[in-house]
């Protein structure tokens, strides 16, 4: 896997101040993406052991609420194999800490179902360590700048971890306005 960009002190990409980490490859290609450049699956830098020790010695801070993960596409299966590792290690090192994940694949249809777009091996695994899971393609035409932590409508916000996966910003599927 290769990687976009790192941003150390994000506050833009979850709740408080993290480590946000834009993968490279995406093979949704929607119209009006912010990060184009990172559809790529070639763009960017490698993604090594070094990477994830400079991302998880980024997080020892108190005042660093979590990491986050964004693309490209974080969930296309070559991208959840590579960062399995980084997970999992950082929820070793910070098990009070968060792991938001934004992706354009839906989470009940292409990433719990078996059959889904995005499912593979490692699905169900890494799913278990991300709690925040913002779902759903950008789509330019319900593109709303006064939206939570996402840039169009259909776009969710879902707690994972949570029983019944309940959406921390509700939306109104009809209207596409906070409920």
């Amino acid at each position: 896997m290769r990687y976009a960009n790192i941003k150390y002190y994000d506050i833009a990409n979850g709740l408080g101040v993290r480590t946000s980490l834009f993968v490279s490859g995406c093979t949704h290609r929607c119209k009006g993406c912010f990060n184009e450049t990172a559809w790529d699956f070639d763009y960017g830098q490698e993604f090594t052991g070094e990477t994830i020790e400079k991302l998880l010695d980024s997080c020892r801070p108190s005042y660093i609420a979590g990491l986050s993960l964004l693309g490209g596409e974080p969930m296309e299966p070559a991208n959840q194999r590579a960062l399995l590792p980084l997970l999992k290690r950082f929820k070793e090192q910070y098990p009070d800490k968060d792991i938001w994940c934004y992706t354009g694949y839906v989470y009940e249809t292409e990433l719990l179902d078996h059959a889904g777009r995005a499912r593979c091996e490692v699905t169900e695994e890494l799913l278990g360590y991300i709690d925040i899971l913002v779902d759903g393609r950008f789509e330019q035409e319900l593109h709303d700048i006064s939206l939570k932590f996402r840039g169009s409508s259909n776009q969710r916000v879902l707690q994972i971890q949570k029983e019944g996966c309940p959406e921390l910003y509700p939306v109104n599927r009809q209207s596409g306005d906070m409920a």
